[in-house]
């Protein structure tokens, strides 16, 4: 954290005078003991940690939103309106908020499919193709996303 705020702090500053650099100082050092005892410094609050996994989700992900965005123009081009919209049910494996929050955002985030609900280890998932929104279509996002916010060593 407090890498991430001193360069925040330099970044936003750019003046690298005694008097400003050591403002910059007290206020880093103030904004860590406050975090420190407002216990809100842990894993989820510094993600910066998880800079590798999402560096290799975020391709990934860009490309499944490329795809999906393919499916939805041809849809949308075609003379007849074929879709077949449905909500189904996603049994995630992600065990953090994090990594929650991140498949459901990549679910919304893909065209033709929106999160609507996500209570426990569930989500209620809407689509445009019922064919297409089977549970086991989800399965490797929400792996990837598990790995990319928890980690490798992320259990199942």
């Amino acid at each position: 954290m407090l890498v991430a705020l001193v360069g925040f702090w330099l970044g936003m500053s750019g003046h690298f005078s005694p008097l400003l650099l050591t403002f910059g100082a007290v206020s880093v050092a103030v904004c860590l003991i406050l975090a420190y005892r407002l216990d809100i410094i842990d894993r989820e609050g510094a993600p910066y940690v998880r800079i590798l996994g999402y560096a290799m989700y975020f391709p990934w992900l860009m490309k499944e939103i490329v795809k999906a965005n393919i499916t939805v123009i041809r849809a949308c081009v075609k003379a007849d309106l074929d879709i077949v919209p449905a909500l189904v049910k996603v049994k995630t494996t992600c065990r953090t908020d994090l990594a929650k929050v991140t498949f459901a955002n990549s679910i919304t985030l893909t065209p033709g499919t929106v999160t609507v609900e996500v209570e426990g280890d569930k989500m209620l998932v809407h689509a445009l193709y019922e064919q297409e929104a089977q549970p086991e279509a989800f399965e490797d996002m929400d792996r990837r996303s598990r790995i990319a916010a928890d980690g490798k060593g992320a259990d199942a």
